[in-house]
């Protein structure tokens, strides 16, 4: 019984190793800033869930089929505005969607409208990705300098 306590610890140490992975969160590396789509469909599914909220949506094309997409929205713990009541099965909306870098039908939802263009949900995503980095540095003028000519 003398290794039973080194048993134990390597055991939660193996338990430890296995879980790391579900502690990282992936990036928005797949997705396109620079673009947005418009679709317009019936929804399917609305998951309001964490880490993130998931819709279904079918969309019909030009040539009337219908395409399945995914939209991942907010995470229900940190979405403000956003709830499970928000869109039900079979409600017809309009999302702007930031696509993906390989046109799957697959985005994130940047906004969510009513068929009649009022805004349900608004996921105030970034529209560039200059939205996202840091700000210019500026060059400040020298202490004795007076731009406005004034004393």
């Amino acid at each position: 019984m003398k290794n039973r306590p080194a048993a134990i610890s390597l055991l939660a140490f193996g338990f430890l190793i296995l879980s790391l992975p579900l502690f990282a969160h992936h990036g928005n590396a797949a997705y396109d800033y620079e673009k947005t789509v418009t679709i317009k469909g019936v929804v399917t599914a609305w998951i309001f869930a964490n880490p993130h909220s998931l819709m279904k949506l079918d969309v019909t094309d030009d040539k009337g089929n219908v395409q399945h997409w995914v939209l991942e929205g907010n995470a229900a713990s940190l979405s403000t505005g956003w709830h499970k009541t928000i869109v039900k099965s079979g409600d017809v909306i309009i999302v702007d969607v930031m696509p993906p870098k390989n046109g799957a039908q697959v985005g994130r939802i940047r906004r969510i409208l009513a068929p009649d263009g009022t805004v349900i949900a608004d996921a105030h995503l970034p529209s560039t990705l200059n939205d996202v980095a840091p700000p210019k540095k500026t060059e400040k003028p020298p202490a004795d300098s007076n731009s406005d000519g004034s004393r």
